[in-house]
């Protein structure tokens, strides 16, 4: 099963996605994990995405679509894929079709206020990217990751001035894509997220169980 995850910034896509990942045995690629690993690297290349990224703008796509494709061909032939933070434009949507089909879109809809209070508490580990949040996802030991003991931290553009502007350049890139695959007759499980403390488990229990009803898990 190759799926992509949508949602704003902070709707929960790479805590749901790692959780869909031990459940289903598939891969994720998030797009943000790996810039964010390329910029660690302090070479030109990650400073160029560096001047995107932390001012909340979209990767241009050519960079985006070398990354991802060397990405690509590292997960082996037949193992599914969830796909986060990719694609953000049509041309990135048109190639992944040319690379790998699609079968689901998991769509998440969350409230800009939910968005923004769960940014600004939510914290990463450096080590293993794990997704945490300081008032109702904690860490057994305060900053500490439960999974590496890693060390967690938080992420320089989650600033309430630049998640405004992330959540309307992604409202504002997303629709058209959203009605490019409604027009491709792929299937969505939609995600309507009302509450600030919706346990995560509870969003991933209603995936799994409309994956399993479209025969994809």
């Amino acid at each position: 099963m190759n799926a992509i995850i949508f949602g704003a910034p902070g709707s929960g896509k790479g805590t749901y996605a790692s959780r869909l990942k031990t459940r289903l045995g598939v891969e994720v690629i998030s797009m943000g994990d790996i810039f964010r690993e390329i910029m660690k690297k302090e070479t030109d290349f990650g400073k160029k995405v560096k001047q995107f990224v932390e001012k909340g703008l979209l990767v241009p796509d050519e960079i985006v679509i070398e990354v991802l494709r060397k990405k690509f061909s590292e997960i082996p032939v037949g193992k599914g894929v969830i796909f986060d933070g990719y694609p953000r434009t049509i041309v990135q949507a048109e190639i992944l079709q040319k690379i790998a089909k699609i079968d689901v879109i998991l769509l998440q809809n969350v409230p800009d206020w939910i968005i923004i209070e769960r940014l600004s508490s939510r914290r990463i580990c450096k080590n293993c990217n794990e997704v945490y949040n300081i008032r109702f996802l904690k860490p057994k030991i305060e900053n500490v990751c439960d999974k590496c003991n890693g060390q967690l931290y938080q992420r320089p553009d989650d600033t309430a001035e630049v998640i405004k502007k992330r959540i309307q350049l992604y409202q504002k890139m997303t629709s058209p894509i959203i009605k490019y695959y409604d027009d491709k007759k792929i299937s969505f499980i939609i995600s309507e997220i009302k509450e600030l403390q919706t346990p995560p488990e509870k969003i991933v229990k209603n995936i799994l169980v409309k994956l399993k009803e479209l025969n994809l898990a």
